[in-house]
C-alpha cells in the first residue's frame, strides 16, 4: 500500500525558501510548476522463471492482473493523495512458483522532484508476519524513484529483502528505466503517459 498527503512538507519548505533557492540546493524537495498535485506511483518489475519479464504501473494503463499473468495487480492510480486507501499492489501467491523475482518500487510522477520532505508511506503486508512500513521522506538525494523491496526465489520460496534504495536518474532517463538498470532487468522502454 502506498499512501501520501499532498506533499505539504516539500511545499512548505518551497514557500519558505522560494523556488530559486530550492533549485540552488540541488532541487531536493523542489516542486515542479506550481498548481500541480503531488502524484506518486506504486510499481513492480517482475520476472518469471521462464525468463519473461515486465512491469506493472499506471503508465500506459499497465495495471496487471491477479488471475492471469503477471499475477500482480495495481488497484488504481491515486493522482492527488486524496484517496483514503491509497494505491495497492497485490501479488497472487497461488502462482509464486512462476516468479523468479519481483521488485516493488515507487516513483514521483508529478508535483515534486524527489521524495525528500514528502509525507508518503509504503506498507508491505506479508501473508504471514507483521506489516513493514517504509517512510519515503528519509530521502537525502534528488531521487524521484525508490526501490523498496526485492522478492527473489530462494529454495522454492519467495524471500523478501528490504531495499529502501533511492536512485538518481541520469539526465533524460526515466525513473522506471533507472530502476531497471540498477537491478539488471533489461526491459525495452518506450515513452508513456497517464
Amino acid at each position: 500500500n502506498l499512501n501520501w498527503t499532498g506533499g505539504k512538507g516539500g511545499r512548505n519548505l518551497g514557500r519558505k525558501l522560494g523556488r530559486k533557492a530550492m533549485e540552488a540546493l540541488g532541487a531536493r524537495g523542489a516542486l515542479l510548476p506550481q498548481g500541480g498535485d503531488l502524484d506518486l506511483d506504486l510499481c513492480a518489475l517482475f520476472e518469471f522463471t521462464d525468463g519473461s519479464a515486465g512491469v506493472v504501473h499506471p503508465l500506459g494503463g499497465n495495471f496487471g492482473s491477479l488471475h492471469t499473468p503477471p499475477f500482480i495487480q495495481l488497484d488504481g492510480d491515486d493522482r492527488t493523495g486524496a484517496v483514503e486507501g491509497g494505491e495497492n499492489l497485490t501479488v497472487n501467491l497461488d502462482h509464486q512458483d512462476r516468479f523468479k523475482r519481483i521488485l516493488i518500487f515507487v516513483t514521483v510522477y508529478a508535483g515534486a522532484r524527489s521524495f525528500e520532505g514528502l509525507d508518503a508511506t509504503v506498507t508491505l503486508r506479508p501473508q504471514h508476519g507483521a506489516p513493514v512500513e517504509f517512510a519515503l521522506d528519509a530521502c537525502t538525494v534528488p531521487a524521484p524513484v525508490c526501490a523498496l523491496a526485492l522478492l527473489t526465489r530462494t529454495d522454492g520460496e519467495l524471500v523478501v529483502r528490504r531495499e529502501a534504495r533511492y536512485l538518481v536518474p541520469a539526465p533524460g532517463v526515466s525513473p522506471q528505466r533507472t530502476v531497471d538498470h540498477a537491478y539488471g532487468w533489461g526491459l525495452n522502454w518506450s515513452p508513456a503517459a497517464k
